[in-house]
């Protein structure tokens, strides 16, 4: 590896008025991990597909006559493979220390960083938590991402850890590529909207599964007179995520506590419903549930909009069985399902007109803070996440 194509330094994170205080072995814990990260990517997993080639995929040739035909298939072959065995373990334990390295970082100022969110959020309607709101057994049931008591757990009354642990470490997890501030998903939506969309101005604007508000405050900041809402069913990044949206100056959020599946909003409320990496944290009751309700609360000729990793349909069976990962070996148990989901079909039985449904692509930003060199849109390739939007305009 280069050091043209080393990630960038964790020192480049972007500091908010909530971020953690970090010394010189805090980053470099999050510089080995995103180099870490880079060099299974980048090298190993090269390796591991030519493992498959060149010794599993001939073998279960010779076994069964043909080639797999499923990724379950795929993984039953690679499963006694040295080569992937390498890589998932490797891979598993880069997961397991980032969670480590945030909780290093953050439990041992806790008090500090629990005292600060508490001065920024007294007294405001812009926090407004629910102990009655019930967490889903579906963001429950695991800790979602190795991430240890998942979003939801408090471990002292008025906690913010879960948020502050999950700010501090997406960096190093995403090389970068959702920028010093972690928000490329709302930084992908409002320039796509510019670019696509340019006199879509939404007066109310829904984020559902907003976590810490990463790509809320993109949203908020682009549409400045526009109310917007951001729900989450845990407490702890609620707190967290109001504290750090007003420290950066999106003072017109909305940060509360309550369930998509059973929202109080007036029918034709919002002019704008997104969602960013949430569906496949979610279960196959509970989407469907959420897509009818966002219907029924976004205004006629409003837009919804959710970024996803792209569905299985018609990728090759390898490819599948690799971005199955997670769901087998990173907490995502609803990961592989969703991605099977026909989302057109989901969409127009939750009550959307098919005509006006959409699939596209949507690249995030690059950030130019941390990748200032001006380069091509080839050499931009990898600096920026890339991924699928599905949605609908609303009849």
């Amino acid at each position: 590896m280069s050091v043209r194509e080393l990630p960038p330094s964790w020192s480049h994170v972007g500091r908010h008025g909530m971020f953690p205080a970090s010394s010189h072995d805090d980053a470099a814990r999050f510089d080995f991990l995103a180099n870490l990260n880079g060099f299974l990517s980048g090298q190993v997993l090269p390796k591991v597909r030519e493992a498959y080639e060149q010794r599993a995929r001939p073998a279960f040739e010779q076994a069964n006559g043909r080639p797999p035909q499923t990724r379950h298939e795929v993984r039953r072959a690679m499963g006694a493979e040295p080569t992937y065995q390498t890589w998932s373990a490797l891979r598993r334990s880069s997961m397991e220390m980032r969670q480590q390295a945030g909780r290093s970082l953050v439990l041992r100022q806790l008090d500090v960083i629990n005292q600060r969110a508490a001065e920024i959020n007294a007294g405001s309607p812009g926090l407004q938590l629910d102990p009655s709101v019930k967490v889903p057994r579906y963001a429950s049931a695991v800790d979602i991402h190795c991430m240890p008591g998942g979003y939801h757990t408090e471990l002292v009354p008025g906690d913010v850890s879960a948020g502050a642990n999950y700010d501090s470490g997406i960096f190093a997890t995403t090389g970068g590529m959702l920028g010093r501030f972690n928000d490329g998903g709302g930084q992908a939506v409002v320039a796509w909207l510019r670019r696509e969309h340019p006199d879509f101005r939404p007066r109310r604007i829904l984020d559902i599964g907003c976590t810490i508000g990463h790509n809320t405050v993109p949203l908020a900041l682009a549409f400045p007179d526009a109310e917007v809402v951001a729900v989450d069913v845990a407490a702890p990044v609620l707190r967290y995520g109001h504290a750090r949206a007003k420290s950066m100056g999106a003072g017109n959020i909305t940060f509360r506590q309550a369930d998509g599946e059973r929202l109080d909003y007036p029918d034709g409320h919002f002019d704008l419903i997104l969602t960013s990496m949430f569906w496949h944290e979610t279960s196959a009751t509970a989407m469907p549930r959420m897509l009818r309700e966002i219907n029924r609360m976004l205004s006629p000729g409003g837009l919804t909009i959710h970024l996803e990793q792209p569905q299985y349909h018609g990728m090759d069976v390898y490819e599948q069985f690799i971005r199955d990962w997670d769901a087998y070996n990173n907490n995502e148990p609803f990961w592989s399902v969703m991605h099977d989901y026909d989302l057109k079909a989901m969409m127009v039985e939750a009550g959307f007109e098919p005509a006006r449904y959409f699939e596209t692509k949507v690249r995030g930003v690059v950030d130019r803070t941390i990748f200032p060199e001006a380069g091509t849109d080839k050499e931009d390739y990898g600096r920026a996440a890339l991924w699928t939007a599905f949605g609908a305009w609303k009849a």
